[in-house]
């Protein structure tokens, strides 16, 4: 768990051009709802990720041409958590970020708000019910 927290820091610190791009526009509720970047899912570090709505943003760069049934198993394995997964480009997104911001709002706007699924999401997932003895 520590390694996969490390990892989701470095992530964060060593983040791409495109990633810096959209992450310029999705901070701080810009789009009505909180994002997250590199939050950790079970095995997996999403680059951005949406809990009120269970929406995943994936950046892929060249590399992910090449391992197409990896990225099919991750979303397949998030899917199953509930979570529905959009995945853009990279060049997409820094040449025409206005319609990458666009397709994310128009996933944003066609599924209600989602309470936050029950199963240990994130680095603040604990086992506390909230409840005081």
């Amino acid at each position: 768990m520590q390694l996969q927290r490390d990892l989701a820091r470095r992530l964060r610190r060593d983040h791409t051009d495109a990633e810096q791009e959209l992450w310029k526009r999705i901070r701080d509720r810009q789009l009505g709802v909180k994002f997250r970047r590199q939050y950790s899912i079970g095995p997996y570090i999403a680059d951005f990720c949406c809990l009120e709505q269970l929406l995943i943003v994936e950046l892929d760069g060249g590399q992910h041409a090449e391992q197409i049934s990896k990225d099919e198993e991750r979303t397949a394995y998030l899917a199953n958590g509930g979570f529905r997964v959009l995945r853009f480009w990279n060049d997409r997104v820094l040449a025409d970020i206005d319609l990458v911001i666009e397709e994310i709002v128009r996933n944003l706007k066609v599924h209600p708000p989602h309470p936050l699924p029950s199963i240990g999401w994130g680095e603040g997932s604990g086992s506390s019910s909230g409840k005081r003895g």
